[in-house]
C-alpha cells in the first residue's frame, strides 16, 4: 500500500504520516517501508552536522506500521493514541540515505485497547524494538 491508500486506514497526514509503504506479510504481520532522505523536520536540529532519527520518531513509525493491522471498522471515525511504551531498546542510529523496514504485529486486542510489538532493520540489522499499546477512541 502507498501513502494514498494508507491515508485510508490512518488518521495521520502531511509531515505525521511518516511510512512511505507497508504491506501485510503471510504472517500477518506489518511490513513498513521508511525511506530517510536526509531533509525530513525531525533531522532539523537533531543533530547538528550529524543528524539521527529521533528515537520518538522511530516508535511511531512502528505504531503507525502495526496499526494498518487494526480492523477498519475499528478505526473509522476513531483515533490510535498510545498508551504505552515497553522494552524499547535502541540498537543502531538511523541516518540519511537509510531506509529502515519494520516488522510489526498485534500480540493482543482487548478493545479499546490494542497490544503491539515491533522491530526495525536497515540493512538487515536490528536497530529497534519495542512493546506497545494503544486505545482506540472515537
Amino acid at each position: 500500500m502507498n501513502k494514498e491508500e494508507i491515508k485510508n486506514i490512518l488518521p495521520h497526514r502531511d509531515s505525521m504520516l511518516l511510512l512511505d509503504e507497508v504491506t501485510i506479510d503471510g504472517d500477518g504481520k506489518a511490513i513498513g517501508i521508511k525511506s530517510i532522505v536526509g531533509d525530513e523536520w525531525f533531522l532539523n536540529g537533531h543533530f547538528p552536522n550529524n543528524p539521527v532519527v529521533p528515537g520518538v520518531i522511530l516508535c511511531e513509525i512502528l505504531a503507525q506500521s502495526v496499526c494498518i493491522l487494526m480492523p477498519k471498522e475499528k478505526l473509522d471515525g476513531a483515533t490510535p493514541y498510545f498508551t504505552g511504551l515497553d522494552k524499547v531498546r535502541f540498537k543502531s542510529p538511523i541516518k540519511p540515505g537509510d531506509t529502515l523496514i519494520t516488522e510489526c504485529e498485534i500480540i493482543k486486542e482487548k478493545y479499546p485497547f490494542v497490544f503491539a510489538k515491533g522491530k526495525g532493520y536497515v540493512n538487515n540489522k536490528l536497530c529497534i524494538s519495542a512493546e506497545f499499546s494503544f486505545a482506540i477512541i472515537k
